[in-house]
This record gives C-alpha cells, sequence and structure tokens, in this order.
C-alpha cells in the first residue's frame, strides 16, 4: 500500500509550472495493478480450485475457497469459464475422493449447481464428465450422505436436468438408477429433500409450447415454470438457439414417471404420509409438500393429458373430498394449494 499511495502522489502531483510529470508506467508493477483493479475472476477461481483440492490445506480454507468460487460461478461467463479453465475435472473429483469431508462435497456440490443453472453451455461441459451416477447415488440416505448433502445433490440435479433434454436422457439410461433414487428419495425422511424433489419433478414434465419464452429462440428470456425470467446469453444458449427441442424434457420425464412409478409414489405419499422430523414424529403432511404435489399432480392430469390410474383415481377421489370438508369449501381448498377455482376443477375432475 505504500508504494501504490507513493504512485499515485508522484504521478498527481502538479510540478512548479503547474505540469503533471510523465507517468513513469515501467515503475508500476503487477502487484500495485491488481491493488488498484483486483485479480481478474479467473485468477481467483483458479486460486480457489487450487486451495480447495490441496489436502495439506484445512478444510476451514478448502470450504471458504469453495464458498468464494461458488460466488463467482453466479456470473455465467464465470460459470462458462470452468470449461476453458479445466476446472470441472478437479470438481467432480472432490465428489468422488474418499478424503474429501463430507462438507467439501456438499460446497462442491453447491458450486455445480450455480454453475449449471439455467446454462445450457455448463450443463453441456459437466454432462461430459458423466456425473449422474454419483449425484443420484448421493440420494441414498447414509452417513456419508447427511440431509444436507442430499439437498445439495438435488440442487445440482436440478441444475443439470432442467430444461437439458440430453440429460434427461441420460438419467434414463439402462444402467441407470436415476429416476428410482428419485422415487426413493420421495421418502426421505427430510422433509426438505422430497420438496426438492416434487418440485424438480413438475418441472421436468411441464411442456415447453411453440412461442414461449423458453422453448423460442428468438423470446425474450427463458424461464422455467415457477421462477422469474432469464436472460437469454448467446454464448451460453448456443444448443437453444439452434435447436429449441433441446430444452425439451417433457417426454422423456412423462415416459419415466409412468414406467417407473413415481406418480403413484407421490398420490400415497398424500394419502398416507410418511413420517418426518428428527424422530419421526411429524406425521401430519406438511403443508409446502402438500402444495407441490397438487401442482405436481395438476401439470400431470391438465398440462400434459396424463390419465390417473382407475385404482388410484378412488383413492384420491376419496381423499380430496376430506380435504375439501377439512378445509370449509371448495374454494378455500384451492387457495390453501395455491391454485385458482378454475384450475382446481379440472384436477377434481381427472379423479372421477
Amino acid at each position: 500500500m505504500d508504494s501504490l499511495l507513493r504512485w499515485s502522489i508522484e504521478n498527481s502531483a502538479p510540478n512548479a509550472q503547474g505540469e503533471q510529470p510523465p507517468v513513469r508506467q515501467n515503475e508500476l508493477n503487477p502487484a500495485i495493478i491488481d491493488a488498484i483493479l483486483g485479480k481478474p475472476d479467473a485468477e481467483q477461481m483458479k486460486e480457489d480450485i487450487a486451495i480447495a483440492t490441496d489436502e495439506s490445506r484445512s478444510e476451514d480454507d478448502r470450504v471458504a475457497a469453495l464458498d468464494h468460487l461458488e460466488m463467482l460461478v453466479e456470473h455465467i461467463d464465470n460459470a462458462n469459464d470452468l470449461e476453458k479453465l479445466k476446472m470441472w475435472e478437479p470438481l467432480h473429483q472432490l465428489l468422488l475422493s474418499t478424503s474429501s469431508s463430507p462438507t467439501i462435497k456438499m460446497q462442491a456440490l453447491w458450486v455445480i449447481g450455480t454453475a449449471v443453472q439455467n446454462n445450457p453451455a455448463a450443463q453441456g461441459a459437466y454432462l461430459a464428465h458423466q456425473p449422474l451416477p454419483i449425484l443420484t447415488a448421493f440420494l441414498a440416505p447414509s452417513p456419508a450422505s447427511t440431509p444436507q448433502i442430499r439437498s445439495k445433490a438435488l440442487y445440482a440435479l436440478s441444475g443439470l436436468l432442467k430444461h437439458n433434454a440430453v440429460a434427461v436422457e441420460t438419467l434414463s439410461a439402462a444402467d441407470l438408477r436415476g429416476w428410482l433414487a428419485l422415487k426413493d428419495g420421495l421418502q426421505d425422511a427430510d422433509i426438505s429433500v422430497r420438496r426438492k424433489i416434487v418440485f424438480l419433478l413438475n418441472t421436468l414434465i411441464t411442456p415447453t409450447t411453440p412461442g414461449s419464452p423458453r422453448s423460442s429462440p428468438s423470446g425474450p428470456g427463458i424461464h422455467s415454470p415457477t421462477s422469474s425470467n432469464q436472460p437469454v446469453h448467446a454464448n451460453s444458449h448456443a444448443s437453444m438457439l439452434s435447436d429449441p427441442t433441446s430444452t425439451a424434457t417433457s417426454p422423456l420425464a412423462l415416459k419415466a414417471v409412468k414406467e417407473h412409478g413415481l406418480l403413484s409414489r407421490v398420490i400415497s405419499s398424500l394419502v398416507d404420509p410418511v413420517p418426518y422430523g428428527a424422530d419421526g414424529d411429524q406425521t401430519d403432511l406438511d403443508p409446502d409438500y402438500e402444495e407441490k404435489s397438487i401442482r405436481l399432480l395438476h401439470t400431470y392430469t391438465t398440462a400434459c393429458n396424463g390419465q390417473i390410474p382407475d385404482f388410484e383415481k378412488a383413492t384420491l377421489n376419496r381423499w380430496f373430498d376430506e380435504q375439501e370438508r377439512a378445509a370449509g369449501g371448495r374454494t378455500q381448498l384451492a387457495e390453501k394449494w395455491g391454485l385458482s377455482g378454475s384450475e382446481l376443477q379440472p384436477l377434481l375432475d381427472a379423479t372421477t
């Protein structure tokens, strides 16, 4: 800082004739430039990944580096630089390494999820590392897979799958248990994990329609059904701009939801709630999970024209009647589930 101050004074104070002295640029070393402008993001990212992968550093230092990296990749250009800087491989290796603590793995999942979110270029770059088996494996409860890790794994998985038909098709590969992992997750003891899964399923089965901002290359932005518009970046969304069908996950997801019984699992979770809480002492249906599940059923039956099996129609119809009585009427029930009256009626009709 002393040299920076001295250089500033020397190059800003006028001489006796009131003239500015010539700038002696050769005296301004790189350290002073960094102090003035700050290090480029790319340099900071390389430093962060170097610290995060250095097993000789403390866990606190490694986690702090990943936390800083996650902040940097919130910017789409920085997220795309992960591929240019060859940082996807070491980042993914943190998930595979047996020496990585659960906290480091959780933080790495956070970085990955942020980088691929609404970013087709980053999705494609990370998908090349075949990450789906490891991401879905994290969903199975175990001493090494805490609720926090499962939640962050879903964050990364959601970012990779949303509006990415290739990733959804890969998840359906015969050698993966991806959809079954999501199905099992609908019985997770941690309610936040179940909420995230049912929200993800709703996003994946929601059709993209011609001319919508998400599916049209000339639209003003791209968005999921429940999120605000996001800008289209030509440097990242080239695949979407050239082929809007690359974002169409609905046909593939609908097929998987039917084949693997995910819809039945959602229905059973409504009519016969899975206990949750630290000791499994919460038996009432979680309001947020209930609302998200109802939204999924609404999307399935209305936007996707899906048919509920007859044996489940009767069960669901009885449950709807019970919920309507408990709410004090159909209007109150619609409000409880965040639906309008015109949205609720088709859903009720689908169970009769």
